[in-house]
């Protein structure tokens, strides 16, 4: 039974995964057997993560990557096809927050700087993923949307805009690319513990908790799982669907 363990030799590529869920989601496709290229506008931390994966016995690269910026996708996803010999697995979980305000408020180069990222990123990272899996016979990518690509939340329309764009994203791609052999979902976390929210005070984080039916905020290692799943060919007849990991947030 294919399981999401069976990535044995498979290449992938993570975008924003210097930290948090990104470097969860390049630990788990690593530790499942996949070659990764670990990418984050941090090249420092890239690599540091890269170096961890391969001190723990898996392969990877770490990379610098600007995924805002076409040009350099393109250029490192060649070089991962160049260094590792393929491309199976996309992850683009690069992204950036807003800083909150209204939308009859919001500026120009702040709407730019989200969609920028969130946005173009993503397409510029599926596009240049699809060119080289269909060359190769086929992958399967997972872009990383939020709880905000079906609810909102006041004062982060563009942060909003651009998560329910993903997944239209996700959506066009899955289709146009199905008969390539080419699977592409989204997964979309809810509120996940990471070092932003833990330096938050006790009150705030009971009361974030306690808005789940599960009591809690999820893990970034439970967002990898899923990751790895979609990933796998356990997955295989997965295509164009989101899945939420929000500890049931927005059923209530």
């Amino acid at each position: 039974m294919t399981t999401s363990d069976d990535l044995q030799g498979r290449v992938a590529f993570v975008t924003g995964a210097a930290n948090s869920i990104g470097a969860a989601c390049a630990r788990r496709l690593a530790a499942a057997g996949a070659h990764v290229a670990v990418t984050d506008i941090d090249g420092a931390g890239a690599e540091r993560v890269a170096a961890e994966i391969v001190a723990g016995g898996g392969e990877a690269i770490g990379l610098a990557l600007d995924v805002s910026d076409s040009a350099a996708v393109t250029g490192a996803v060649t070089t991962v096809v160049d260094r590792l010999g393929g491309l199976d697995i996309g992850v683009n979980n690069a992204g950036v927050t807003s800083e909150g305000s209204a939308t009859g408020d919001l500026s120009d180069s702040e709407w730019r700087r989200i969609l920028s990222v969130n946005l173009d990123g993503v397409f510029f990272c599926t596009r240049a993923q699809i060119s080289a899996m269909r060359d190769s016979g086929g992958g399967t990518i997972v872009n990383m949307a939020s709880i905000l690509a079906s609810a909102a939340f006041k004062d982060h329309v563009a942060y909003t805009a651009s998560k329910h764009a993903v997944v239209g994203l996700t959506r066009g791609a899955a289709v146009d690319h199905a008969a390539d052999g080419i699977r592409v979902n989204a997964v979309a976390p809810g509120f996940i513990r990471t070092p932003l929210n833990d330096v938050l005070p006790a009150d705030t984080i009971a009361a974030v908790e306690q808005a789940h039916p599960l009591g809690r905020m999820g893990e970034v290692g439970e967002v990898a799982e899923l990751v790895a799943w979609l990933a796998s060919d356990a997955a295989s007849f997965v295509t164009a669907s989101l899945y939420n990991v929000d500890g049931g947030y927005l059923a209530v």
